[in-house]
């Protein structure tokens, strides 16, 4: 089986280009309508007020054609509607887009060089899909992505369902840390020590690129709260004080069955929703906190306004399934996925940058995962066939492995009760063994890594091939 290299990808993209960029691909995860005009998303370097120590240089971000540019959009797309986006770079350095756990055709999926070739300065190009599944996603570079990620190119995405319950009110929190100074500057994206441990933590943490926001919401209403975690190293524990949170979504699907918010914990790549009950006095605050450590943080604040809805959470209408196939556990094929640390030489440059270490490995294997010839598959599986990760953490760190192209379902865990959530990012921890099920029903290189991201940049990545 030939590699995939730059040379044959950008042939391969030249033909498809002369049919028209974006197309899609036949088969069930192509586009079956023309796609509507693109959204533009400009990449460009800008600069933010994050600290009182003033304005903070070099963030990096998606604007509009004009260059204005802030906190990355909310992107909105509606369940089996073509959505189309340009991505015009105006960068200083080569960049794609991510679309992080929408089950998109394999070409769309943003990966240099396995999926397509990395767009340079000056460059555009054309992501085209249809989203087969309702719910809150988000969107990231893959190229440089400690660098691009860390300065601020995460956004997140809604995908609505209009047969969805109505809610009194909704909002979307995007979750990270910037690496700071006290001048309000960017400072080292990592330290080798803690890369090699469970990542280098930011000097501070924002909701919508701010600290501890507030907004208003209808008393005694229901918010529907969109939460994405796009930081790059931290794990959070989530709290609601003052109101009371049900967890009716966790990356994307509907859970199985509601359950209150207590002591979650979830990381970078996850996302969860909750329906927030607000207190009925106006003025009465719900407070989102990550509890883990040793005090609590408050991450944003909701504040209730006007007479009370008096509305009851349990009057809340179901949301609808996604079209995720499930696996026929009586024929899938296992494969062994051991995520382990690595004694293995530092790796050779990548073509969208390289942290300099192996720290981390999958199977044995280390791979920062963007090299122009990439390294041989996990596995090579059958489209429509049903399979089995056997995951299994020998280290003692946890690590949200994420899987791109497809969705899969918990089936077992060694070391907690597991709770049949269909996903695309599973948080291990450290000694446990986890099966995930899914259909391989999307064609195409698929990575599986780390989203802990100097991990994936120190080796902890891999891909499976669907053919």
């Amino acid at each position: 089986m030939p590699l995939l290299t730059r040379r044959n990808l950008l042939k391969a993209s030249a033909v498809a280009g002369a049919y028209g960029v974006g197309i899609g691909v036949a088969g069930k995860f192509g586009l079956a309508q023309a796609a509507p005009e693109p959204q533009v998303l400009k990449a460009l370097k800008s600069e933010a007020t994050l600290t009182e120590a003033g304005v903070t240089k070099n963030i990096m971000t998606w604007g509009d054609v004009a260059g204005e540019a802030g906190m990355p959009p909310v992107l909105r797309m509606t369940k089996g509607k073509p959505y189309a986006a340009r991505l015009a770079n105006a960068l200083d350095e080569p960049t794609t887009i991510h679309w992080h756990g929408i089950r998109v055709p394999n070409n769309m999926d943003g990966v240099p060089f396995l999926t397509q070739p990395y767009v340079y300065t000056g460059d555009n190009f054309d992501y085209a899909f249809t989203p087969p599944d309702a719910g809150t996603f988000w969107y990231h570079p893959h190229c440089n992505t400690l660098a691009q990620m860390g300065q601020g190119m995460t956004g997140v995405i809604v995908v609505e369902d209009p047969a969805d319950p109505t809610f009194d009110s909704e909002v979307i929190l995007n979750l990270r840390d910037w690496r700071l100074g006290g001048n309000g500057q960017f400072i080292a994206a990592f330290r080798p020590r803690d890369a090699a441990k469970s990542g280098t933590f930011g000097t501070l943490r924002t909701a919508n690129w701010n600290r501890e926001p507030q907004y208003d919401a209808p008393a005694g209403g229901l918010i529907r709260l969109r939460i994405a975690i796009t930081d790059v190293t931290r794990i959070y524990s989530l709290k609601v004080a003052g109101a009371e949170a049900t967890v009716i979504a966790i990356d994307g699907n509907p859970v199985p069955k509601r359950f209150p918010l207590d002591l979650l914990l979830l990381g970078p790549g996850q996302r969860i929703d909750l329906a927030v009950r607000m207190p009925d006095s106006e003025g009465a605050t719900a407070t989102l906190e990550d509890i883990r450590g040793t005090a609590p943080k408050t991450l944003a604040k909701l504040r209730a306004v006007g007479a009370s809805l008096k509305r009851d959470v349990g009057d809340l209408a179901a949301l609808g399934d996604n079209p995720v196939a499930s696996a026929d556990l009586s024929t899938a094929e296992k494969i062994s996925v051991v995520l382990s640390s690595t004694a293995e030489s530092a790796p050779a440059d990548g073509i969208c940058g390289t942290i300099g270490y192996s720290f981390w490995a999958i199977n044995r294997v280390p791979w920062p995962g963007d090299t122009k010839d990439p390294t041989a598959p996990l596995a090579e599986l059958k489209l429509g066939k049903s399979y089995i990760l056997q995951v299994e953490n020998v280290t003692q760190h946890l690590h949200p492995i994420h899987l791109h192209g497809m969705s899969f379902t918990v089936l077992s865990s060694s070391t907690r009760e597991a709770v049949p959530f269909v996903s695309d990012t599973y948080l291990i921890q450290p000694g446990e063994k986890a099966q995930l099920s899914f259909v391989a029903d999307n064609l195409g290189d698929w990575l599986l890594h780390c989203h802990i991201i100097e991990h994936q940049k120190s080796g902890m990545t891999s891909y499976v091939k669907v053919v």
